[in-house]
């Protein structure tokens, strides 16, 4: 049985180090020189010709990528707090929009309830491309075209946020319900005592996932967003020429690191929030 154990353990770690290498890769190429990093990859990354070179760890490790885009690119800080001004306030308006949306749809009977609830889904599982013109049209017609809103507003109605935190409501007993109402407690006091803090698994895993989803957006704002002043960290990469390589290369560990402490931070709740397994009576 231990031995057991122990070949499925090998098995577990050789496949998470699968998963784990490209990070890796990226992490050792990130900390190369030009010059070295257009000898090994150039072929691939530059169209150099020739052969691409594998190296997993650099051969003379240089910080200078980190230090030539925190201190000589003024065009990725003005990205990155462009993420921040549409992300975050996307985030906000998602949870004080989805939350009593989610909460409507998973407490409540009503006439209409499940066509909304089909519609919810078409929504959730339709791509870009297809809302891509009606969606282009209606921020013309609101004249909020190349502003921040134009990723805002569309972000603050989004139907996952609001899937997964119905499927957190729905677990929530009724007999907790009934007894705050027989204790007194009013809907909205039900609501934001007992409702809030009892779902706040799926509320934190929507939250994740909705920062994950707008943080590494890229057709939203390619599509909406003319002004390049504008453009979101996820267009800083795809603009980076071929001779900076390596600054790519940090670019990418730098924009991944808020996602990744995010996850380490909540992967408990969303762990809980995406199996929505809810209470037991």
């Amino acid at each position: 049985m231990k031995r057991k154990n122990r070949m499925i353990t090998a098995g577990l770690v050789v496949l998470s180090s699968v998963i784990w290498f490209p990070l890796f890769f990226m992490a050792a190429q990130s900390l190369m020189g030009s010059t070295e990093l257009i000898k090994n990859t150039g072929a691939v990354l530059a169209g150099t010709g020739g052969k691409a070179r594998f190296t997993l760890l650099p051969q003379f490790p240089t910080l200078a990528p980190y230090v030539e885009l925190l201190l000589d690119s003024p065009g990725f800080f003005v990205m990155f707090w462009n993420s921040c001004k549409q992300v975050f306030p996307i985030l906000l308006g998602q949870l004080l929009i989805g939350m009593p949306a989610a909460w409507a749809l998973a407490r409540y009977k009503f006439r209409g309830r499940n066509v909304l609830m089909l519609l919810y889904m078409i929504l959730m599982i339709m791509p870009f491309q297809v809302t891509m013109v009606s969606g282009y049209l209606v921020l013309k017609k609101f004249q909020i075209l190349d502003t921040h809103f134009a990723l805002i507003l569309p972000g603050i109605f989004n139907t996952f946020p609001v899937f997964i935190m119905t499927k957190a409501f729905a677990g929530i007993p009724d007999s907790l319900m009934d007894a705050a109402r027989i204790d007194g407690a009013g809907e909205f006091r039900v609501f934001t005592s007992i409702g809030i803090p009892m779902a706040l698994p799926g509320i934190i895993s929507a939250v994740i996932l909705g920062f994950l989803e707008c943080w590494n957006v890229i057709e939203q704002p390619m599509t909406f967003l003319k002004t390049k002043n504008l453009w979101p960290l996820s267009l800083y990469l795809p603009n980076i020429t071929a001779d900076k390589m390596n600054v790519s290369f940090a670019a990418s560990i730098v924009m991944m690191l808020p996602a990744v402490f995010l996850f380490l931070w909540g992967q408990a709740y969303l762990e809980q929030g995406i199996a929505a397994s809810g209470l037991k009576e």
